[in-house]
């Protein structure tokens, strides 16, 4: 995915070389590293969940409210770096920025409508 900068130089976003089963040019909204580390502590809480039922299912809560977190963050921050490439730039965004903006931002939405 190439982000369009106030240059109108292609600026490959930090999330480009994260990719999904999906294929290329399907970014993950948390890296692998960061997935399996949220994994783990859902699996803690799992197996837990004999010796303390109670404490497993908040640690399970606690990991889903991380996973959120995180993709919040992730998205907030990929809606930062489109607006600046159309709003930030100092001249009137040409039609083909724009063009490049709106398919990014069409293809986040998509991605979130089917998470």
């Amino acid at each position: 995915m190439v982000v369009h900068g106030a240059s109108g130089e292609g600026e490959l976003s930090h999330m480009t070389d994260v990719t999904t089963s999906s294929g290329p040019g399907h970014v993950r909204l948390v890296p692998d590293d960061e997935s399996d580390k949220f994994e783990l502590r859902l699996q803690h809480a799992v197996s837990g969940f004999v010796d303390g039922p109670r404490a497993a299912v908040e640690e399970a809560d606690q990991v889903v409210e991380a996973i959120v977190a995180r993709f919040a963050e992730t998205v907030r921050e990929r809606r930062r770096t489109l607006r600046t490439s159309w709003q930030d730039t100092e001249e009137k965004a040409d039609t083909e920025r724009l063009r490049l903006a709106l398919r990014d931002y069409r293809e986040l939405a998509e991605r979130l409508l089917h998470i």
